[in-house]
C-alpha cells in the first residue's frame, strides 16, 4: 500500500478545501471500496480526507413530498429506515440484497454510487486496464468475460457497475446532490454515472472538485407494485450477474406507469425510457412484458463467456414484473 496523509473534515466546505489543496486527494467514508483498492494496489491517493464528521446522514422528507438521504447515511441505515421501507421498499429490498450485515453496516451511500467494477482485470495491477491505466488495453475483450457487460460497453471497455442500491435508485428516478467550488448542482441519477466511450478511467460525470451530498427521492416510490431480483453464482455476499429493479403503477391490469433498470450488463445501471413508455397503456401480461424486454435489451451484445446473460435477463425482467405485479400478471402462451 502505497503511503498517503490524512485529514479529517467538520464541515462540507473544509473538506473541499482540504482535497482541493492536494493533487490526488480522496474522499474516504466507511471505506469498504478505497480500502480494498489501495491495498490492491490499484488506486494510489496522496491523501486522505475523513468525511465521517460532515453532517450528511439525514433521512428526511422533503416539501415536495419526497425523501432526501444523506450521502453518509450507511446502507444499514437506509435500508430500515421507516420511511424507506414504507414508502421506498424497492431501495431497501435491493440495499439487503447487497453485500454483507457487516459491509452495509459501514457502507455509505456517496460511497455505494462511487464504488468501482469488481472486474478481476482491473483489480490485478499486473495487467493491463484502459479503466485503470488509459490506453493499456482491456484484456476482458479476449479473457474471461462471465461478468462483463452485454450492453453500453465500448472497444476499451466491458466492465460493469457493481451496485445493487444504484439499481433501485435508477429505477426510482433519484437525484443526486452534490457541492464543489463554484457551490451546489444537482444531477438526474440517469445522467451521474458513464458509459466507458473512449474514456472508461471516468465511471461518473462527479467533477474532480466535488463531494455528494445527498440523494433525493421523488414522491413516486412504487410501494404498492414493485419488485428487486437479483441473480448471483452463489447466494451469499456475491454481485450480480443480473439484476432487475422494478416498479409499476396499474389501473386494474392496465399499466399506467413502469420503470425498469437492470444491473449486471452494463458500466451503469442500464434503463431505457422508450422502452419504458411502450409499457403504457398495455395489459399487463407475459406478452407485452416480452415486448418490453426485447425492447431494452435490443443491441446487447454477448461475447464467449457472458452470452447467456442476455436471455438471462429477459428472464429476469419477466421474474420481477411477475413478482411486482400478482396477482394482476397474467401468463400468456407464446
Amino acid at each position: 500500500m502505497n503511503r498517503f496523509s490524512y485529514s479529517r473534515a467538520s464541515a462540507v466546505s473544509q473538506a473541499l478545501d482540504q482535497h482541493r489543496a492536494h493533487a490526488g486527494a480522496a474522499f474516504i467514508a466507511g471505506g469498504t471500496n478505497l480500502v480494498d483498492l489501495l491495498r490492491e494496489e490499484v488506486t494510489h491517493p496522496a491523501l486522505l480526507v475523513d468525511i465521517n464528521r460532515l453532517p450528511l446522514r439525514q433521512i428526511e422528507a422533503t416539501g415536495a413530498g419526497g425523501l432526501k438521504i444523506g450521502a453518509l447515511a450507511t446502507n444499514s441505515a437506509v435500508a430500515y429506515d421507516d420511511m424507506v421501507v414504507r414508502r421506498y421498499p424497492l431501495l431497501a429490498k435491493a440495499i439487503l440484497a447487497g453485500a454483507s450485515a457487516q459491509i452495509r453496516n459501514a457502507a455509505t451511500v456517496g460511497g455505494n454510487l462511487l464504488q468501482r467494477t469488481r472486474c478481476h482485470y482491473f483489480y490485478d495491477a499486473g495487467t493491463p486496464c484502459n479503466k485503470r491505466e488509459p490506453g493499456t488495453g482491456c484484456p476482458a475483450l479476449e479473457g474471461v468475460s462471465r461478468i462483463h457487460a452485454i450492453l453500453g460497453a465500448s472497444d476499451q471497455c466491458i466492465a460493469v457497475h457493481p451496485s445493487d442500491m444504484c439499481v433501485a435508485l435508477a429505477a426510482l428516478d433519484a437525484t443526486v446532490h452534490l457541492a464543489g467550488k463554484d457551490g451546489t448542482r444537482t444531477l438526474a441519477f440517469a445522467d451521474f454515472h458513464r458509459l466507458p466511450g473512449d474514456t472508461p478511467n471516468r465511471d461518473s460525470n462527479l467533477r474532480d472538485d466535488e463531494l455528494i451530498t445527498a440523494i433525493e427521492l421523488p414522491k413516486q416510490g412504487f410501494a404498492t407494485h414493485h419488485a428487486y431480483v437479483k441473480v448471483r453464482d452463489r447466494a451469499s455476499y456475491a454481485f450480480a450477474l443480473v439484476s432487475a429493479a422494478v416498479g409499476v403503477e396499474l389501473d386494474g391490469d392496465t399499466i399506467v406507469n413502469a420503470h425498469c433498470a437492470l444491473g449486471g450488463v452494463a458500466h451503469k445501471p442500464w434503463r431505457d425510457p422508450a422502452a419504458e413508455a411502450s409499457l403504457r397503456g398495455q395489459r399487463l401480461d407475459a406478452a407485452s412484458v416480452r415486448d418490453f424486454s426485447a425492447m431494452l435489451l435490443r443491441g446487447a451484445q454477448g461475447r464467449r463467456d457472458n452470452a447467456f446473460k442476455i436471455e438471462l435477463s429477459a428472464r429476469v425482467i419477466a421474474r420481477a414484473f411477475e413478482l411486482a405485479t400478482q396477482p394482476s400478471f397474467e401468463e400468456s402462451t407464446p
